[in-house]
């Protein structure tokens, strides 16, 4: 048998500036408990989209389901559309996670300005869309770092080269 060779990474992938999205949101709504925490979503009532390789606004009518677990960490699946300023209809899909100390997550959750380093928001971002103009955004992985605000989620996001 060969010996296992030692592992040497390599460099990892560049991170370019893409957008930064400013979704504003609706009232959160509760599901209630369910087998694996509690079941939640905020509908996204629209926004704008501004940056290097994106601008446009948000559709009004997406929603970001959540999950609320036992561990105090927050799992968020939101599902929307972006309107370039061109036209184009780009669907989002952004996954990720929000968790941080509990006494930060109660200020949160009460609508208090909390500084975005002080918990974790982070979400994987995958697009789609059948405009000829964009289709290399169907080839896109970006991530973002996300802002939590009273009526407002603020996502810095970069694709991933």
């Amino acid at each position: 048998m060969s010996a296992h060779t030692p592992w040497k990474p390599s460099a990892p992938p560049a991170l370019l500036p893409m957008m930064q999205v400013r979704c504003e949101v609706d009232a959160l709504v509760s599901l209630g408990p369910g087998p694996c925490g509690e079941r939640r979503y905020v509908p996204l009532a629209g926004g704008s989209v501004v940056g290097p390789e994106l601008n446009g606004t948000v559709v009004a009518g997406g929603v970001d389901w959540q999950l609320q677990r036992a561990d105090g960490v927050l799992e968020i699946g939101a599902h929307y559309v972006i309107r370039t300023n061109d036209g184009a209809l780009v669907e989002v899909r952004s996954d990720g996670l929000r968790h941080g100390p509990p006494e930060v997550m109660v200020r949160l959750a009460a609508g208090e300005p909390v500084a975005r380093d002080a918990y974790f928001f982070r979400t994987l971002m995958r697009f789609t869309t059948g405009d000829a103009r964009w289709l290399h955004l169907n080839k896109v992985m970006a991530i973002a770092s996300g802002e939590r605000q009273a009526r407002l989620v603020v996502l810095d996001v970069w694709r991933l080269a």
